[in-house]
C-alpha cells in the first residue's frame, strides 16, 4: 500500500528526509521524561511504600498505566473528529493536571492517616492513567504518518536515547530529593517537580507539525472489522510474541524496587541511583542499534533481547536466591543490561508494528497493538504480587538456591522469557536479516568501522 506522510519523499530518487519542525517531538520526549518518571516509576513506588503498600497494591501502581490503555479502543474512532494534535494535546493537558494534585497528597499528612493518603493517590493516579490511555491511542499513527517509513527506525532509535538520557537524569535528581531518611515535603516537590515539567512538555507537543490525516481513514463511517484485523497473520504473530513479552516484563521495575529496599536493606537514594543506570542502559541503545535498525529489522533484535533477558533474569535469581550476595557492581551490571534490552524491545516492536500496519485502518490497527500489550502489561504485575504475596516470608533450599518470594518471581519471569522467545522466531518480516548478521554488524563491523577512523591515512 502507498502512504501518505507529512515530510516524506518529496521526489522519485530523493533521499526520504524528516518533516521540518520533527526536532520539538525529541524536546517534549525529554520534559515528557521529567515528568512522568516521577509518579510512574520507582519514586511513586518507593512513596506508596512509605505509606504501607502491600506488594499487591505495588502491583496495581506498575498496572494501572497499561491497564487503562483500552480505552485506546473506543477512543479511536474519534481520532478524525479532532485530528492528531489536538486530540494527543487534550489528553496530556488533562494529565498535568491531575500531577499538580499528586503533589499536594504528601502535605497532607498532618491530618490524614497513611492508608486514605495513599488511597487518594491511587484515586489521582487512575485519572491521570485514564486520560493519558484515552490519548495515547492518536500518537503512534501521528508518528507513523509524519516520519518516512526508511526513517522510522532511526526516529525511535533518537526518541529512546534522549527519554533515557532525561530519566537519568531525573533519577539523579530524585536520588538528590530523597537522600536520607525522606519526609513528606521531599516527595511533594518531587511531584511538583513532575508537574512543572508535564506543563513545559506541552509547548513543545504543540510544535510538532501535525499529519494529514489519510481520506480513507476520515471518511470510513462503517463497522470496524475488529476479527478480521486480529486475524491479519503478521499483525497475530506480533501481537502473541507482545502479550507474552507483557507478562514477562510486568511489573519488572517495580519488584526490583521492592527486592532491593526489602531484602538488601538499600535507602531510597541509593535505590534511585542504582536504577538511573538503567537509562544509561537504554541511551546505549543508540550506539547499539542507531540507524541499523532500519536496514537489519525487528526480528533478530527481539530474538537477541529476548534470549539475553533470560541470561539477567538468571542473575536476578542468583542474588536473591543467596548464591551470591547482593554487590553493587552486579547490580549496577543488571540494571545496566535491562534498561538496554527494555529499550531495544520497544524500538524494535514499535518499528515492526508501523512495518506490517496497513494505512487502512491505522488508528483501530494501533488500538489494538497498544490496548493486548499494555491491558497484559498492567494485569501482570498484579498478578506477579498476588503470588509475591501469597509465598510471603516462605522459604525453601533447592539446587544450592533459597527459593523464596522474589526467586520465585524471577524464575516464573524467565520462563515467560523462554516462551516469549519461541514466539519472536516466529514474527513475519521478510526483509529482517538473520541472527548471525546482526550479531557480526554489532561485534565486529561496527566496531571495525570505529578503529578504522584513527588508521593514518596515505600521504602526498
Amino acid at each position: 500500500m502507498t502512504e501518505k506522510q507529512t515530510g516524506s519523499l518529496s521526489a522519485p530518487g530523493q533521499r526520504p528526509t524528516f518533516p521540518p519542525g520533527l526536532h520539538n517531538a525529541y524536546l517534549f520526549s525529554v520534559f515528557n521524561a521529567f515528568s512522568y518518571q516521577i509518579v510512574l516509576s520507582s519514586p511513586m513506588v518507593l512513596y506508596a511504600k512509605t505509606l504501607g503498600a502491600s506488594a499487591t497494591v505495588l502491583g496495581i501502581i506498575a498496572g494501572m498505566m497499561p491497564l487503562l490503555v483500552i480505552f485506546q479502543i473506543p477512543a479511536a474512532s474519534y481520532i478524525p473528529r479532532l485530528g492528531f494534535k489536538k486530540f494527543v494535546y487534550a489528553g496530556w493537558g488533562t494529565r498535568v493536571m491531575f500531577i499538580f494534585a499528586m503533589a499536594l497528597v504528601p502535605v497532607t499528612g498532618f491530618f490524614l492517616k497513611g492508608e486514605t493518603r495513599l488511597a487518594l493517590m491511587l484515586m489521582l493516579l487512575f485519572g491521570f492513567n485514564l486520560s493519558r490511555g484515552i490519548s495515547s491511542c492518536a500518537w503512534l499513527p501521528w508518528i507513523t504518518a509524519l516520519v518516512p517509513g526508511p526513517l522510522r527506525g532511526k526516529y525511535l532509535a533518537r526518541d529512546q536515547a534522549v527519554q533515557n538520557l532525561a530519566s537519568f537524569f531525573t533519577f539523579l535528581i530524585a536520588a538528590g530529593c530523597l537522600a536520607g531518611n525522606p519526609r513528606s515535603w521531599q516527595f511533594a516537590v518531587l511531584f511538583a517537580f513532575s508537574a512543572i515539567n508535564g506543563a513545559v512538555s506541552l509547548t513543545f507537543l504543540k510544535r510538532i507539525p501535525d499529519a494529514d490525516m489519510p481520506e480513507e481513514i476520515r471518511a470510513s463511517k462503517g463497522r470496524v472489522p475488529w476479527l478480521e484485523m486480529l486475524r491479519f497473520p503478521p499483525f497475530r504473530k506480533l501481537l502473541r510474541a507482545l502479550v507474552a513479552y507483557s507478562v514477562a516484563y510486568g511489573g519488572m521495575t517495580a519488584f526490583t524496587v521492592a527486592f532491593l529496599k526489602t531484602e538488601t536493606g538499600m535507602s531510597e537514594g541509593m535505590i534511585l541511583l542504582v536504577n538511573s543506570v538503567s537509562f544509561l542502559g537504554g541511551l546505549g541503545s543508540l550506539w547499539f542499534l542507531g540507524s541499523r535498525l532500519d536496514h537489519l529489522g525487528s526480528k533478530p533484535v527481539l530474538t537477541f533481547c529476548f534470549s539475553a533477558w533470560v541470561a539477567v533474569l538468571a542473575g536476578w535469581i542468583m542474588l536473591s536466591g543467596g548464591v551470591f550476595p547482593a554487590r553493587l557492581s552486579v547490580v549496577l551490571l543488571l540494571q545496566f543490561m535491562m534498561g538496554l534490552l527494555a529499550a531495544l524491545i520497544q524500538m524494535a516492536n514499535t518499528r515492526l508494528a508501523m512495518a506490517i500496519i496497513p494505512v487502512m485502518g491505522r488508528n483501530h490497527f494501533f488500538a489494538i497493538y497498544s490496548t493486548l500489550g499494555n491491558v497484559t502489561l498492567g494485569l501482570a504485575p498484579i498478578a506477579w504480587g498476588l503470588l509475591i504475596d501469597a509465598i510471603g516470608h516462605h522459604s525453601t533450599n533447592w539446587l544450592g538456591i533459597t527459593w523464596n518470594r522474589y526467586t520465585v518471581f524471577f524464575a516464573a519471569a524467565a520462563f515467560s522469557f523462554t516462551i516469549t522467545l519461541a514466539l519472536a522466531r516466529r514474527l513475519h518480516e521478510p526483509e529482517a536479516a538473520s541472527m548471525e548478521d546482526l550479531l557480526r554488524e554489532i561485534l565486529i563491523q561496527s566496531p571495525q568501522r570505529f578503529w578504522i577512523r584513527f588508521w593514518p591515512r596515505g600521504g602526498t
